[in-house]
């Protein structure tokens, strides 16, 4: 399947810049455990990886399932440690231990529900917070229409956030942008109008957060907001609205108010404008992929080769 998805990849390989060039970095495959291996997709997104260098397949759950959907893909011969367990074992936690047991070295989700993934995530017995972080999801997407990757965030986790916790997924998203290689991102508070207003909250805490970095940086990056969508992704919107921003067409990352916000953007876009990108829980202790069961394979391998250029700083710095 990867000569079929061959020129695919090469573009988004170009388009995606560093993280596609992991393999070059990286001193030994990726041990990625995914936990409910039998979701078609993320499965041959997984060994369309491991054509590339850069990752060894753990594949954790039910043995039978498993097998069925390799030899669906015309999998089945190729080298993976196949981890059985019994039907009521929970097997992000099982994944988990592995990793914490130097068994492996990323978390990646496969057939299961989005809480089922994130509970043992956040639980704190496992410390795979870092210390002073919050975890959230980064979606990184290319889609028609936009010349540059488009970050949006949170998309999963926090269903209203707080201003101190858009202050987090500004300083998560901009460490994952830089993974790509943008180094000072530009982002943008989204909200439905440019002005604060005291009826709407999104934009008088926009407007908050703004100061606030004026003051002191929350991170390596332009900041701009509150700010509408079609405003974010377009100068002909601006130059028609007579809006002066120089980022308008140019920002490289989204945050959302609202989970429903962010959920919704990264939807309409992947089913309408077929949008393909990483996906990454940043703030963690160890590289988490968190792509859609229903998504492309390919987001799953540009997925896994975030996680890997995490991977590749981390054994650099040992």
């Amino acid at each position: 399947m990867i000569g079929e998805n061959f020129t695919k990849y090469q573009e988004m390989r170009k388009v995606f810049g560093k993280i596609t060039e992991v393999a070059r970095e990286l001193k030994r495959p990726m041990r990625v455990a995914v936990a409910g291996a039998d979701a078609e997709n993320i499965l041959q997104g997984v060994f369309d990886a491991q054509e590339a260098g850069l990752v060894e397949p753990v594949l954790i759950g039910s043995e039978r399932k498993i097998m069925a959907t390799l030899e669906q893909l015309g999998l089945q011969d190729r080298q993976y440690d196949l981890q059985a367990v019994k039907a009521d074992t929970n097997v992000v936690q099982y994944a988990i231990e592995m990793i914490q047991a130097g068994a492996a070295d990323a978390l990646m989700r496969g057939n299961t529900q989005t809480r089922d993934f994130l509970l043992p995530i956040l639980n704190k017995a496992n410390h795979l917070v870092q210390p002073d972080r919050l975890i959230t999801h980064v979606n990184m997407l290319k889609f028609e229409g936009y010349d540059k990757v488009l970050a949006i965030s949170d998309c999963t986790l926090l269903v209203e956030p707080s201003i101190e916790q858009r202050k987090q997924v500004i300083r998560n998203m901009t460490e994952a942008l830089n993974l790509i290689g943008v180094e000072k991102p530009n982002l943008a508070l989204l909200a439905l109008v440019e002005k604060p207003s005291f009826h709407m909250r999104d934009t008088v805490e926009a407007t908050t957060i703004i100061l606030d970095h004026k003051e002191e940086p929350i991170a390596n990056c332009n900041l701009w907001g509150p700010i509408a969508y079609d405003l974010i992704v377009s100068k002909e919107a601006a130059r028609l609205k007579k809006y002066d921003c120089p980022y308008c067409g140019e920002f490289d990352g989204i945050v959302v108010p609202s989970l429903l916000a962010g959920n919704l953007i990264c939807k309409l876009l992947d089913t309408h404008l077929h949008s393909s990108g990483c996906c990454l829980l940043m703030g963690a202790t160890i590289p988490i992929a968190l792509t859609g069961r229903s998504e492309s394979p390919e987001q799953a391998y540009l997925s896994l080769a975030g996680c890997a250029a995490m991977f590749a700083e981390h054994l650099n710095r040992r």
